[in-house]
């Protein structure tokens, strides 16, 4: 029945990022959030008992993007509950105030052990998906055709389900972490002594394989960057105008080049940002600082009869 359920969810717009998580991995973490929210006896549980009953997942933040659900999926399917979901990941939920958004069926005691990690994966991964879905909007409208890229600015312990977010919100989600991309940040720099013996240095290590990246505070260490053959470069806490005309002189010198901005961006300066010139926003706001979506799970009086 989980399997089943997992399927019909899976075909929505979310289904490609879904489709990426491999089946041990969720295995993995929901074993590990349940082990931490209930490391010993469940005292609780001894009021309700195992009989079946069965919750209503309620949405009550409208115009919420629904992302999370392979997650949520999972940790029912740990203790024994399946979840029919009645929207699709990816999907817009509303317009109404409080949505239906899914049904869990299970023994009463293991429907409550898994609620509330189940509940704080899908309101955090919702709440970065909707923002991300929002940052994309603003994009469109500006008619900019780069990509908003999230950081490494995540939870730890978490970050799957965060990067995960940027893909069902329709964002990049940047590199996952220190073993993908090169990013050679200000403190390598200094470290190596300048851009080109760091960057000298991490391409005998990463090979054809990785792109790699330089943190640059002016368009002359840019020039730099590029001449030693990083392929990406980070105009790092530049304002908007001091960007544009960088951007402008290194896509003229290196067309190859790409040109990411970082640094300041806001949700709410963010098309100050926007360049035919620069191919990269990225923004820490997509998960510091995030609002959640707001979920809770109400166990029904009754379970209804079926005939």
């Amino acid at each position: 029945m989980t399997r089943l359920c997992m399927r019909v969810r899976m075909s929505g717009p979310g289904h490609a990022a879904a489709d990426a998580i491999p089946p041990h991995t969720l295995t993995l973490l929901a074993q590990a959030w349940l082990a931490e929210d209930t490391p010993n006896f469940d005292a609780a549980g001894v009021c309700v008992g195992s009989r079946e009953v069965e919750a209503r997942l309620l949405c009550k933040t409208s115009g919420s993007v629904l992302a999370g659900s392979p997650f949520f999926t999972a940790v029912f399917a740990e203790v024994g509950c399946t979840v029919e979901w009645l929207h699709q990941e990816g999907a817009t939920i509303g317009p109404d105030a409080v949505t239906v958004t899914a049904v869990v069926r299970g023994p009463a005691r293991c429907l409550l052990l898994g609620e509330r990690p189940a509940l704080n994966c899908l309101a955090r991964a919702s709440g970065i998906a909707t923002r991300c879905a929002q940052l994309q909007e603003v994009a469109k409208v500006a008619g900019w055709h780069g990509e908003i890229a999230g950081t490494r600015k995540t939870t730890p312990g978490f970050r799957l389900v965060e990067k995960y977010a940027m893909l069902v919100g329709g964002a990049s989600m940047h590199r996952q972490d220190l073993s993908g991309m090169v990013m050679l940040k200000d403190n390598h720099v200094w470290a190596s002594g300048n851009i080109s013996e760091a960057v000298k240095a991490a391409r005998s290590v990463c090979g054809f394989s990785s792109k790699i990246e330089v943190e640059c505070r002016s368009a002359e260490e840019g020039r730099e960057a590029a001449t030693a053959g990083a392929d990406i470069v980070m105009l790092d806490n530049f304002l908007p105008q001091e960007l544009h005309i960088a951007a402008r002189v290194l896509k003229k010198e290196f067309p190859a080049l790409l040109i990411e901005a970082s640094g300041g961006v806001t949700p709410e300066n963010l098309t100050t940002f926007f360049s035919p010139h620069v191919d990269v926003i990225s923004l820490g706001c997509m998960t510091q600082g995030c609002p959640v979506v707001d979920f809770s799970l109400k166990v029904l009086s009754s379970v209804p009869t079926v005939l």
